[in-house]
């Protein structure tokens, strides 16, 4: 029997720069970085407060998984913002919302009541979206 998704990944563009985003602008804590060759790393990062959740960084380049015609488009998925999607709880969507745009997180969707809740959304450096909710 399946127990917890302990490990869930994101595609990225250039891991320093989604490194930065995460761990600098969304706050989150690093968990591991190893290097798994071609200058990329199996590099990991957790929400605070959510250490048995993993979100993978996946650079997205030719070789190991990708030929160089499916990293292209794949990347060009990412870019557009039509590949990667997710919901990042919080208990006070107006003050997270704030604090993120402070540091320079590029919102789509300002807080808006919904029927769950309050959702705000917003998208990574790499072209990921997300929903910041703040559920009822």
């Amino acid at each position: 029997m399946i127990a917890k998704l302990s490990h869930a990944s994101i595609y990225v563009i250039d891991q320093d720069s989604a490194y930065d985003f995460y761990v600098n602008k969304l706050g989150f804590t690093e968990k591991m970085k190893v290097p798994i060759g071609g200058g990329a790393f199996w590099l990991t990062v957790s929400p605070r407060g959510q250490a048995d959740l993993e979100i993978t960084l996946m650079p997205i380049h030719k070789g190991g998984m990708f030929t160089e015609e499916i990293a292209s488009q794949l990347s060009e998925l990412v870019r557009k913002g039509t590949f990667g999607c997710g919901v990042f709880q919080t208990v006070d969507v107006f003050a997270t919302y704030q604090e993120l745009k402070e540091k320079g997180v590029e919102f789509t969707k300002e807080p808006t009541e919904e029927f769950y809740g309050i959702e705000a959304m917003f998208k990574d450096d790499s072209g990921n979206w997300f929903s910041l909710t703040q559920f009822k």
